[in-house]
């Protein structure tokens, strides 16, 4: 099982077994490639001037749920607004969310970890990332849904996709709850 994180003077510790590291590689790369663009060249000249593809130039709010989870209107209530808005700054998102999805990756690959205050803030969101796609997978709306799978601790209990899933996310979310919890110890001692 996967050590907690700790703060420790050399940084943010912790550990994970290779299975849990491959898992949430995986995850990982799965949320990575929900995020990546269609890329089409883009027919308006004015939006390849301005580095737009014509993905960017035709923005629409996603068709998957867990994607407007990942990616949410920064405007509500008014449609047309908030696709403006999409389409200005959705493709700058997709790609600081990819980054840091990409860069935990990379820290992940090797136990034990020593993180610095900007790798434990990236592997925290890119672990909240990789939760609201599993959120969204299990449909997981208040917190009484989350509490239900929290009941399910051990594999023995799963016999479905569902339970995996949920085991899944509960060993996200304690990790996440973990290294959150060492942020805010180091943030504590600095003080």
């Amino acid at each position: 099982m996967a050590k907690h994180f700790k703060s420790t003077r050399r940084g943010i510790t912790g550990a994970l077994e290779p299975g849990e590291a491959r898992l949430l590689g995986a995850l990982l790369d799965d949320v990575i490639s929900m995020l990546e663009p269609e890329t089409a060249p883009s027919e308006d000249p004015l939006a390849a001037l301005v580095g737009m593809s014509g993905a960017d130039a035709e923005a629409t709010t996603p068709d998957d749920s867990a994607v407007r989870r990942l990616l949410p209107d920064a405007v509500r209530g008014d449609d047309d607004e908030a696709l403006a808005f999409r389409r200005l700054t959705e493709r700058s998102l997709r790609e600081q969310k990819i980054g840091a999805l990409r860069g935990s990756a990379l820290l992940i690959e090797f136990s034990p970890m020593t993180l610095n205050d900007e790798q434990a803030r990236l592997l925290a969101q890119a672990l909240n990332d990789v939760r609201l796609v599993l959120a969204d997978r299990l449909r997981i709306e208040s917190e009484a849904d989350a509490e239900r799978l929290h009941d399910i601790a051990d594999s023995k209990d799963v016999d479905d996709v569902e339970s995996y899933l949920a085991l899944v996310y509960n060993f996200v979310t304690w990790l996440q709850e973990s290294l959150v919890q060492a942020m805010l110890k180091a943030v504590r001692l600095d003080r």
